[in-house]
């Protein structure tokens, strides 16, 4: 009796049948830190102007009231005022002293005494009330938070001119200084300009911590205490 002949069914193997396989949730998405902005002073349509002007950046965080949660860490306090006067002066030396917070000052304006508080307290960040729009703002918060200064043009050369009037009024130091290296004249000139510390290693193609370390050095060999000191005295010098 011949066999049937093989069909061409038989020549194919079955597929094997795969394994379920457990299903992997995808991670959830971590936002990036952003930055705690806490108000102080200033009435309440003042605040709620500036907390809607930073508001529009999803990364800032405001406290409108800082005094409303006294125990909460902030990257950046926002001192709003008219004018300066002695009480205000206690809250920023203890704020920026004492609590080692980084203030901007937002001001209606400044006379030279008060210029000299400001200063005295460890206030390298001021903003003029008319110039107080969203990108002064942030700007201003932004560049306080990474521990570096920002001045109004109008408001270094009026060191610059107070720093004049001091060294007429006293012995000049028999301490020479070292002028500034060309590298360093570079940097103090962007700084001048308002630029960051990001914005500078970018434009002069170092790295920020290089951009850090000059402008440290420069202040530890000119004696002075920030990075707006160190323009005017580049300035008075005739270097920038």
């Amino acid at each position: 009796m011949a066999r049937p002949s093989p069909s061409l069914h038989d020549h194919i193997p079955e597929r094997p049948v795969p394994e379920p396989t457990a299903q992997v949730p995808p991670l959830p998405h971590v936002q990036a830190p952003g930055l705690t902005v806490a108000l102080y002073g200033g009435d309440p349509l003042t605040r709620a102007g500036v907390t809607a002007q930073l508001a529009q950046h999803h990364d800032i965080e405001v406290i409108p009231r800082a005094e409303d949660s006294p125990d909460f860490t902030k990257d950046v306090a926002i001192v709003l005022v008219d004018q300066l006067d002695v009480e205000t002066g206690v809250q920023l030396r203890k704020l920026a002293a004492g609590y080692k917070r980084r203030v901007v000052l937002v001001v209606g304006e400044l006379a030279d005494h008060q210029l000299t508080l400001v200063l005295e307290a460890g206030i390298s960040s001021v903003v003029w009330r008319h110039q107080a729009n969203s990108d002064g703002l942030v700007k201003a918060a932004r560049v306080t938070a990474r521990n570096e200064g920002d001045m109004p043009g109008d408001l270094l050369r009026r060191l610059l001119a107070k720093l004049e009037r001091r060294d007429r009024g006293t012995v000049m130091s028999t301490v020479q200084h070292d002028p500034p290296t060309r590298r360093e004249l570079d940097v103090l000139e962007l700084v001048s300009q308002g630029l960051g510390t990001k914005e500078i290693a970018d434009q002069l193609s170092y790295s920020e911590r290089t951009i850090k370390g000059i402008l440290r050095d420069v202040m530890m060999r000119l004696n002075v205490r920030n990075r707006a000191h160190a323009v005017a005295h580049a300035i008075r010098e005739g270097y920038i």
